[in-house]
């Protein structure tokens, strides 16, 4: 029998880079092994991975020297950044730029960048529908993905470059319902009527292992992904039905989101609109017929909820 190939998963104690290692490990008959990427190898996410079967390796994107031992007989790498993290766009395209580096090195046969699109080809800086953040961003978490882009194919990495969406998973937790004063749960999106495409993590994983088993076939393709574009009034009824309780949606105006002042607000204001705004181009471009021929498992919002409605009560206590 043929040694598995390696390969290298980074953000792998995070929820993407984590589905994928998920992904691989039940995987016991395919032909890839993970060694799954973390700054703490110590910690107790990284000793469960290491107790299911993953190699545990300690590299920093912030120390590019760390990077080599992470890549070394690796056939191919899941490749993701954390803007949420430290929030900087320069920061993230500096992560990716030693990444692309280091998997260049080492000569990786096949990468899959974790990337997303440049929200000013459809908003313009000088479009004052939305502020620039950063000086030089509209999405800031979106634009220096898709900026990075570059470095992937001027170090010519093998890459696919895979494009995903808001993780269903954020419901319950910094995107989820809160309890108005009168204690019902509100959905609260500045997107109106429009349709906001959705994912579950572990589908990311999946499809993320689909794209690996086809060789070279995807290698310079951009793959979009999600599971389903659903409008928030529609994810609020599905809601109220799993948990058993009303949810109701609040659309908020994108300037009154991004005045919450909480962590991000005006990023993730800036993000939601960009979602309703060019709702067309982001919902044409994740071909859910095309994501289900990768993973033909692609849950919908309705089997993710079913999964998932005890956490979701629990997170909304």
């Amino acid at each position: 029998m043929a040694a598995k190939r390696v390969i290298t998963v980074f953000g792998a104690t995070d929820r993407q880079g984590g589905s994928l290692v998920r992904a691989i490990l039940a995987d016991r008959d395919g032909e890839f092994t993970v060694r799954a990427i973390t700054r703490h190898p110590d910690s107790d996410p990284a000793r469960e991975l290491e107790r299911l079967g993953a190699e545990v390796v300690r590299a920093d994107m912030d120390d590019e020297g760390s990077l080599a031992p992470a890549f070394e007989h690796a056939y191919g790498a899941y490749l993701v950044t954390n803007f949420w993290e430290h929030m900087s766009a320069e920061r993230e395209k500096s992560q990716a730029q030693a990444l692309a580096r280091a998997a260049s090195h080492a000569g990786v046969q096949h990468a899959i960048w974790s990337t997303l699109e440049d929200t000013r080809a459809c908003i313009p800086l000088d479009d004052d529908r939305m502020p620039t953040l950063q000086e030089h961003y509209k999405v800031p978490q979106f634009d220096a993905k898709a900026e990075a882009d570059h470095f992937f194919t001027e170090a010519a990495v093998p890459t696919t470059f895979l494009r995903a969406t808001f993780p269903w998973e954020n419901l319950s937790s910094s995107f989820g319902p809160q309890r108005d004063e009168n204690g019902v749960l509100r959905l609260s999106f500045p997107m109106g009527d429009s349709k906001l495409s959705g994912i579950a993590v572990d589908d990311v994983g999946k499809t993320a292992l689909a794209v690996f088993e086809r060789g070279t076939d995807l290698i310079a393709a951009t793959v979009s992904i999600a599971g389903e574009h659903l409008k928030l009034a529609d994810m609020a009824a599905a809601l109220t039905e799993a948990v058993g309780e009303p949810v109701e949606y609040h659309p908020m105006s994108p300037d009154a989101f991004r005045a919450q002042g909480f962590p991000g607000a005006e990023e993730a204001g800036n993000m939601f609109q960009y979602y309703a705004d060019c709702e067309h181009q982001f919902t044409v471009a994740r071909d859910l017929a095309a994501v289900r021929e990768l993973n033909p498992a692609l849950q919908d919002f309705a089997t993710w909820l079913a999964a998932n409605q005890d956490d979701l009560r629990l997170a909304w206590k």
